[in-house]
Order: C-alpha cells, then sequence, then structure tokens
C-alpha cells in the first residue's frame, strides 16, 4: 500500500501531457517497472476504462488501485492521483482571481510534449504487440485509427469494434454456437452508443436559464457531467460552455479559456479544470464542492465495474469483445498522438527532444518522470536563448 500511495502521489504531482501520456505513465510504472501486472491485464483495464463515462486515465489509476490492494487500494490510488493535481489548480485559481492573470508555463510545455509524445508513442508500441493477436485485430485497428483521425464519434468507435471483433470470432468458431450470445452482445452495444446521447440532454435545456450560483446546484451539475461524460476532458469543455457561460452565465467565454489552459499545463487528470470553476463561482468550497461531485461517479462505477473484468475473460465470446475495445482504444491513443504530436513538434529542436526521448526509453528504460523533468529544462534553457538574442 505505501508503494502504491507513493506511486500515485508522484504521478499527481508530474504526470503532464493528457490521459493518453498518463496511461502511457502509468503502464511504465506497473507492467514495465514493477511488474504488478501483464501487458495484457493492463489492456483489459485501460477497454474497461474506456466503455464507462469519466477521466480515463483517472479511472485507470482507481482499476490499479482495485488489483493491487483491493478497495483500500482503489480508494488510495485514486484520491492520490486526484488530490495533488487538484491541490495545483487550486493555487493556479487562487493565483488567478488575486493578480487577474495566470502562471506563465509555455516554456516548460514546449520543452515538455515532445517527450510526451515520445512516452505515449512507446507505450502504444508495446501494448499493441499484445493487443493485435491476429490478423483481424489488425485491420481493425487500422480502420479504428483512420476512422479516429476523421473525427468519428469515441463511443460508436469502441462498440462496434467490440462488437465486430465479438461476430468474426463466432463466425470463425470451429463448432459454431447459438447465435443468442451474440444478439445479446448487438443488444448491449447499440444501447451504450444511444446512452451517452440521451444522457448528455440532461445535461443542458432549451432557451435561456440563467440562474444565481448555489452549491447545490453545482454540485449536481459537475455530478451529472460525471456520469455522462464521455470521450475525456476536451468533451468537459463544450459541457462547461453550454452549463455555465451560455446557460447559467456563471462565467465568462474569458474565463472558460483561462480554465482550460490552467487544466492543459498543470499535471494530473484534466478533469481537475472542475476545480479552477468551482474556484471562480463559489471560492475554496466550490473547488472542493466541483472536485468532489466530479470524481464521484468514476470511484462508483469502478467499484462496479472493475471485478467482472476477469469475468469477461471466462467467456470466449465477451473476451473477444473486449479485444476489439482495446485495439480500438489503442486506436484512438494513437490518433490523439498523432494530433499532438502536429502541436508538439513545432521545430527542429522539439524533433531532437523527442528523438533523444524515444532513444533513452528503448536503449535505458529510464524513468518517464525524470525525461519530462529534462523536458522543462530544455524548454526553459531554450526561452532563456531567444530572450538573450
Amino acid at each position: 500500500m505505501r508503494e502504491l500511495i507513493g506511486l500515485f502521489l508522484r504521478l499527481g504531482f508530474t504526470a503532464f501531457g493528457g490521459p493518453a501520456a498518463h496511461i502511457a505513465l502509468m503502464k511504465d510504472e506497473v507492467v514495465t517497472r514493477r511488474h504488478w501486472m501483464t501487458d495484457a491485464e493492463f489492456l483489459d483495464l485501460l477497454g474497461a476504462t474506456n466503455l464507462i463515462p469519466g477521466p480515463n486515465s483517472t479511472q485507470m489509476a482507481i482499476h490499479i488501485g482495485y488489483r493491487r490492494e483491493g478497495w483500500p487500494g482503489l480508494l488510495a490510488a485514486g484520491f492520490c492521483f486526484i488530490v495533488p493535481a487538484a491541490g495545483i489548480v487550486l493555487l493556479c485559481a487562487w493565483a488567478y482571481v488575486k493578480y487577474g492573470g495566470l502562471p506563465q508555463a509555455q516554456a516548460v510545455l514546449y520543452g515538455v510534449k515532445p517527450v510526451i509524445i515520445a512516452i505515449v508513442a512507446r507505450a502504444i508500441w508495446g501494448l499493441a504487440r499484445t493487443a493485435v493477436k491476429h490478423w483481424f485485430c489488425a485491420v481493425l485497428g487500422i480502420a479504428a485509427l483512420a476512422l479516429a483521425l476523421l473525427g468519428a464519434d469515441v463511443v460508436v468507435l469502441l462498440f462496434a469494434a467490440g462488437a465486430l471483433a465479438a461476430t468474426v470470432d463466432w463466425a470463425l468458431q470451429p463448432k459454431r454456437q447459438s447465435p443468442r450470445g451474440l444478439l445479446w452482445v448487438y443488444g448491449i452495444a447499440t444501447a451504450m452508443i444511444a446512452l451517452p446521447d440521451a444522457l448528455t440532454r440532461l445535461n443542458g435545456n432549451s432557451g435561456d436559464a440563467s440562474k444565481p450560483y448555489s452549491a447545490v446546484a453545482l454540485f449536481a451539475f459537475f455530478l451529472k457531467v460525471g456520469m455522462t461524460l464521455y470521450g475525456g476532458g476536451y468533451v468537459l469543455i463544450a459541457f462547461l460552455r453550454d452549463g455555465l457561460v451560455h446557460q447559467w452565465h456563471w462565467l465568462t467565454e474569458a474565463q472558460l479559456l483561462d480554465a482550460i489552459a490552467v487544466g492543459q499545463f498543470t499535471p494530473g487528470p484534466l478533469f481537475t479544470t472542475a476545480t479552477f470553476v468551482g474556484y471562480l463561482t463559489g471560492g475554496v468550497a466550490g473547488a472542493l464542492i466541483a472536485t468532489f461531485a466530479i470524481f464521484l461517479p468514476s470511484f462508483i462505477l469502478i467499484a462496479v465495474s472493475g471485478p467482472l473484468v476477469p469475468l469477461l475473460r471466462r467467456s470466449r465470446l465477451a473476451g473477444a469483445f473486449l479485444d476489439g475495445v482495446n485495439v480500438s482504444a489503442l486506436a484512438l491513443m494513437a490518433a490523439v498522438t498523432v494530433q499532438l504530436g502536429k502541436a508538439a513538434l513545432v521545430d527542429g529542436y522539439t524533433v531532437a527532444i523527442a528523438l533523444a526521448s524515444t532513444a533513452l526509453l528503448l536503449r535505458y528504460r529510464i524513468n518517464a518522470v525524470w525525461l519530462i523533468g529534462a523536458g522543462a529544462v530544455c524548454g526553459l534553457i531554450a526561452q532563456r536563448a531567444a530572450v538573450s538574442i
């Protein structure tokens, strides 16, 4: 338990780069360095987190905690990953309100982003060797990557890939079983594809619904977001803009953009943007309420679904469904990495940082957190050199 707490406290303070980077860091720590689980087990947990709403990297932390230390580990890993990041965001919110601006972090991000690309790329490569079990998984992964780059819906991609993989596995069985199980898979996949859209509509209402701030309304809003949001931190932006800017008028567009910026350049889950928003609307109490509300559903969902993941593997049809989801989830990570790479590798200096980081990761298996720190130093050196010139 002590090692688990130490690991996720450290990641809570140092895990920059968004969900794909956080998952890559966790894979490095719990699979490559500590051997707490295999690549296949890690992939199953990743697939399971993609099937439920909420922040994927936080849910991975909670899953790992549960697998390692049971129910106490579930709570410890989640809290230790969330609390440091939320504390840093809360300090940024205080400075923003007091001084009317944000700490400048562009130089640090300039050096860190190329390192993040290298970390995520290595993690995807390692997991892909386990996820791509046969030719159909390879074809499915390539198709999912292409569709993700074209902007296909995340939930549709995941469940459709799972249903298709289950169908192909059923069709190729030497002794074909009754299609009843397959019909159940189709029914569940269809329901889950439709459910997020139906639940998302509960987050808003028609027309101008401006209302005064209240702690109860803040809690209800972020609880509903945590229960219904698929697609990660970037979809959160749309929820906040629709609910808190357009409908309730608790935030301005400028404040929302600043909240998003803080979520981007601070470590830990992007959902800690809720901490910043809560502070702007209700002070320290508002920050605590918003943070608690948006992460609470993740603990409940993992507590319910976590014990079921090993059971899925015992059913051939469910296992095939999970294989399809896993390869599709990796394709989504790859698509995000491509998009991040366009923003991160902007010149020869950043390309050199990315290549050097990749070489160090492959040759020496250096701890990725140290590389992130080195990237930050490189960014600060580049800024100072530019200023002196």
